[in-house]
């Protein structure tokens, strides 16, 4: 037993037997997390082989989280993941974010309760897979950790979250030391620069050659950060390869540019204690790899690339509106990234595979792929809902030995068919193809998966975004006069916009009435409120009105009893309300108004002023109010603008200003055309770029002189 007598103790204890168990596994990297007292997340507590930055994405994993070390201890079960490709495949959260070349397990730490997950990478160097005997030895080091952990909680000792993971060092073997004068001078006598970077990243040691090819002197070097002392290395994915350098343990090679135009190679041989770095000029032969038939290229990571990329697309995707959006995006953005020529990107309905958008195919085979049921094995889209998985076909042949009629449909050489599930419900299918054979690695793959899940989430989104779009819309559409009528001795106009923000559904509502041969009626009105329930109301004023109008009933007592009708409905909601009587024989207009923005008269000269109509309450307010009529004379050739307050109000200005402002518009634009006339004054009003309110318009233009 070993003793834990203080909390200092129990967590030296527990520290050399975890840096021991990294050392004698030959792990590149290990990490202890435990569970929380209470809470449903791990949290680590040690590490060993690489910073402590390094881990602070991951020092806090929820219990539930589709993660290896959330799986080994939820499940009670050693997690063993063997390649990078069964890191995307199984695991594609965490290949994300770990696009590098490794293998690891995730082993729980259990002893007369579950304490943690113990985690242990390699190199992909190693085999891909995994002996009894070191399964044995893995459990029986979990086994002697989940001993120490309880005795130290027998003491009252027991470990608790911190900030930061502590970080050990792996214990070492024994080495044969080289005095350091003679190490520096081999170093010297080489040609190129070398340096060395501790698992931090700093610099620890630079030749002078190191200095005079980097153009800084080693003193101004040591101990910092290349990508901080060296303005031109701070670039993400110069960091990126020392990141790989160190969790793969492998060796990376890039290029840089050191100003003006000299490019430097830059040879990276990572070990447990560092990383050895050649430097040469670009061009100069250079020994191979060691250790790996990996090319440079192949070990290079992209991580922060696709990290950013992925990042960007995500921001994107949530700012599309509509499926259209959606297609675009995919097809716009995402189809570049990975370099695919073709998409089919597919909604599930109602057991079927509808088509919602493409790219890159013809109409004949967008047809023939148009409604396959979602269970069909005709291409790799059903197994692929199905199961969940992606499915990647690198060429032809590879997916003629699976699905032989496919290829021939679609002309294509290579696919990618990426599910669109949410929480477990089929939302469509995403297909990437390729003109040409193309490999998907692992981290493409990873980046994928995850933007499959993101475009399910947009897709579904915009769906029911579009749903609620076309059912506001029609209800809209039925409540607002579907066309003006012809009426004798004048010129009409209206137009609705809906507010840009919420339902696209509003209150407003204009209407044209004819009243014989002589006579028309004019009304525009805004209902409180941007909802349905605005819109139903606005319905049934609408209606009361007309059947007023219709009945020979002057202005006033129109309003009058339209709002008896509202008060005695009780929606709450009021409403403003503007009544124009057209006489054209008797040549007057008489107007009545219930709250609502002066109408617009501009006259043959141009011009144009607001017609003063005596103030009447809004609708729905007293049962007993009453609403002044305002006469003026209908002459030849004069205009009447009447209009709701979306087109005036503007936070910041003052709504006389704001009128003011209208009419001016309205006396410089062109008549000629009602329908351009009011595209001219929508066109200037900035309310119309993002509105809060919804707007109507109604012109009528006295033609008996024309």
């Amino acid at each position: 037993m070993t003793s834990v007598g203080d909390p200092a103790a129990a967590e030296r204890a527990l520290d050399a037997e975890f840096a021991e168990t990294v050392r004698r596994t030959g792990a590149s990297l290990g990490a202890l997390y435990l569970l929380a007292p209470g809470e449903q997340v791990l949290w680590l507590d040690v590490l060993c082989g690489a910073p402590a930055e390094f881990a602070a994405p991951w020092t806090r994993v929820a219990t539930a989280s589709p993660a290896p070390v959330a799986d080994a201890v939820r499940e009670d079960r050693m997690v063993w993941v063997g390649s990078q490709e069964e890191m995307a495949r199984s695991y594609p959260r965490t290949a994300m974010v770990l696009p590098y070349p490794l293998a690891l397990v995730a082993a729980p730490v259990t002893g007369a309760r579950r304490w943690g997950t113990l985690l242990l990478m390699w190199p992909a160097t190693r085999p891909p897979y995994m002996t009894g005997r070191e399964r044995g030895n893995i459990a029986s080091s979990c086994r002697r950790l989940a001993r120490l952990l309880e005795e130290a909680a027998g003491q009252g000792h027991a470990p608790a979250p911190r900030a930061e993971p502590r970080v050990v060092a792996a214990a070492d073997h024994d080495r044969f030391g080289i005095p350091s004068t003679a190490a520096e001078d081999f170093v010297e006598r080489l040609p190129g620069g070398s340096c060395s970077l501790d698992l931090g990243g700093r610099f620890v040691y630079l030749s002078s050659g190191a200095s005079d090819l980097l153009g800084c002197p080693a003193n101004r070097l040591l101990g910092t950060l290349p990508w901080q002392s060296l303005r031109w290395l701070d670039d993400p994915a110069y960091e990126d390869r020392y990141r790989a350098a160190v969790l793969s343990r492998e060796p990376i090679v890039f290029t840089a540019c050191r100003p003006p135009d000299r490019w430097l190679d830059f040879h990276l041989y990572p070990d447990a204690s560092g990383i050895s770095v050649r430097i040469v000029p670009t061009g100069t032969p250079s020994p191979p790899l060691p250790g790996t038939a990996r090319s440079a290229s192949s070990v290079a990571p992209t991580r922060a690339g696709r990290l950013y990329q992925l990042t960007h697309l995500a921001a994107a995707l949530t700012e599309v509106v509509g499926v259209q959006d959606v297609i675009d995006l995919v097809a716009d953005q995402i189809m570049p990234a990975f370099g695919a020529q073709g998409l089919v990107l597919s909604a599930a309905d109602a057991g079927r595979l509808r088509i919602t958008g493409h790219r890159g195919y013809s109409a004949q085979t967008i047809e023939r792929l148009d409604g396959l049921p979602l269970d069909t094995d005709f291409t790799p889209a059903g197994r692929a809902l199905s199961n969940g998985t992606p499915a990647f076909f690198a060429d032809a042949q590879e997916m003629r030995r699976l699905y032989p009629e496919a290829p021939q449909i679609s002309g294509k050489e290579a696919w990618a068919f990426l599910p669109l599930i949410i929480s477990g419900r089929p939302v469509g299918c995403c297909i990437l193809s390729y003109d040409r054979p193309h490999t998907f690695p692992a981290e493409e793959r990873a980046v994928l998966t995850s933007l499959a899940g993101l475009i399910a989430q947009a897709l579904d989104r915009a769906r029911l975004y579009d749903v609620k779009q076309d059912l506001a819309h029609g209800l809209q559409q039925a409540l607002l006069p579907r066309t003006l009528p012809r009426v004798a001795g004048a010129r009409v106009a209206a137009r609705y916009l809906p507010a840009t923000r919420g339902m696209d559904i509003g209150g407003d509502f204009y209407d044209l009435i004819r009243l014989g041969d002589t006579a028309a009626a004019a009304v525009i009105g805004d209902v409180q409120g941007h909802n349905v329930a605005a819109a139903a109301l606005m319905g049934q004023v609408r209606t009361g009105v007309y059947a007023h109008a219709t009945l020979g009933t002057s202005p006033d007592r129109v309003l009058a009893r339209t709002n008896r009708l509202l008060t005695e409905l009780s929606p709450d909601l009021f409403t403003s309300c503007l009544y124009a009587h057209f006489d054209f024989a008797a040549r007057r207009v008489t107007l009545a108004g219930a709250g609502h923005p002066p109408p617009l008269l501009r006259l043959p000269g141009g011009d144009t002023r607001p017609v003063a109509v005596a103030p009447g309450p809004l609708l729905g307010v007293d049962p007993d109010a009453v609403f002044p009529l305002t006469e003026i004379p209908l002459t030849p050739g004069m205009l009447l603008l009447l209009y709701t307050d979306g087109l005036i109000e503007t936070p910041g200005i003052d709504l006389d200003d704001s009128v003011a402002d209208l009419a001016g518009r309205l006396a410089r634009a062109d008549d000629r055309d009602l329908d351009l006339l009011i595209d001219d004054l929508l066109s200037m009003t900035r309310a119309t770029e993002h509105r809060t309110d919804d707007i109507a318009l109604l012109v009528l233009q006295e033609r008996s002189g024309r």
